[in-house]
């Protein structure tokens, strides 16, 4: 692996929180300034890498979110034709 994919991979191991967390403390160095800008950038790409990993977490909680409610609705609305109510 070369060390930008090794880096991508260990991003999409942490969870959301570490990823958040991580990605505050990238944009509070960013925001201070004082960093070169080859540090600038290598920042902003961990930045870039770690807000992918938040938003994919974020999208896959609520697709379990849509599914559990799916599923909860399809149970109520088969337990409603058994029991007679409309």
């Amino acid at each position: 692996m070369t060390g930008r994919t090794e880096q991508t991979a260990a991003a999409e191991a942490l969870g959301y929180e570490q990823a958040r967390d991580e990605l505050i403390e990238v944009v509070r160095r960013l925001e201070a300034g004082g960093t070169t800008l080859e540090e600038s950038l290598a920042l902003w790409e961990r930045g870039e890498e770690l807000a992918g990993v938040c938003r994919r977490r974020l999208e896959g909680a609520r697709a379990r979110l849509d599914a559990a409610l799916a599923e909860e609705e399809r149970k109520e609305e088969g337990g409603a034709e058994g029991s007679g109510e409309a």
